[in-house]
């Protein structure tokens, strides 16, 4: 999984999150830093849900959260990914698995190195160039 990922840091972006959208693009993503949980109180469509430890590690999956729920509160938990629904499923991620959430220059910079062969074919070398973060899910390399 590849995505453009908006960073909610402040207070208040964090209580805005997704609020007032009215659906996300398959390829964004919202990242809630620092946070234990969340809610979808406002929302008008399902959200699938990534609890994330200090190193990015997948602790906890939610689903197709739907609109007006509490999700559960993690206090093992850092931050929280919110992902259009069945992004999850379409991904394979599972906890343990641990996410890359960077610059997208550093991604791009971190798929160089890992696949010499295909430096050409990096994620997200569009023509779009955005301010934002990105960021990669899978198992940890080596495990």
């Amino acid at each position: 999984m590849n995505l453009g990922v908006a960073v909610a840091d402040t207070p208040l972006s964090r209580l805005r999150g997704l609020i007032g959208k009215m659906e996300m693009r398959s390829d964004e993503a919202v990242w809630l830093v620092p946070s234990h949980g969340i809610h979808t109180f406002g929302l008008k469509f399902a959200i699938d849900v990534l609890y994330l430890d200090a190193q990015h590690r997948v602790i906890h999956v939610i689903e197709n959260l739907k609109p007006w729920r509490l999700a559960g509160i993690r206090w093992q938990c850092a931050s929280v990914l919110e992902l259009p629904a069945r992004s999850i499923y379409g991904s394979g991620t599972q906890v343990g698995d641990h996410l890359l959430i960077c610059s997208a220059e550093k991604m791009r910079d971190h798929w160089a190195s890992r696949h010499p062969e295909q430096s050409e074919e990096s994620p997200r070398s569009d023509s779009k160039q955005k301010a934002e973060s990105q960021c990669a899910c899978g198992p940890e390399p080596g495990a």
